[in-house]
């Protein structure tokens, strides 16, 4: 599976942005995909989570009023819709893959060691 993001760049408080990330491969070997954040420093942390059958979406609580994951099945692309954003949004932010049961991904969506595939990352820098 490899997966492309884009859709990052600057952008001044208070925007949005929209992020995606397109899969492609042999796509039956991942069943949800995550967004997640590093700010230079900092450990990459998990800040928006999709399961595939059914949609069940999941985020961090400090973003879950503004950001927004989806999919797009024909597209096979999915998307981090990021809006009122400030400058601790400010980050490389880079979609993830894995293939795991529902009801794991429920407790450990956020957990970035438990991704298989990941993206080259897009910056998103906010001012």
């Amino acid at each position: 599976v490899q997966l492309v993001e884009s859709g990052g760049g600057s952008v001044q408080a208070g925007g949005s942005l929209r992020l995606s990330c397109t899969f492609s491969g042999y796509t039956y070997s991942s069943n949800c995909m995550g967004w997640f954040r590093q700010a230079p420093g900092k450990e990459r942390v998990g800040v928006a989570g999709i399961y595939f059958y059914g949609g069940k979406t999941y985020y961090a609580d400090s973003v879950k009023e503004r950001l927004s994951i989806s999919l797009d099945s024909a597209k096979k692309t999915v998307y981090l819709q990021m809006n009122s954003l400030n400058s601790e949004d400010s980050a490389t932010y880079y979609c993830a893959a894995a293939f795991v049961l529902p009801t794991w991904y429920a407790r450990n969506w956020h957990k970035a060691t438990d991704y298989t595939y990941w993206g080259q990352g897009t910056q998103v820098t906010v001012s």
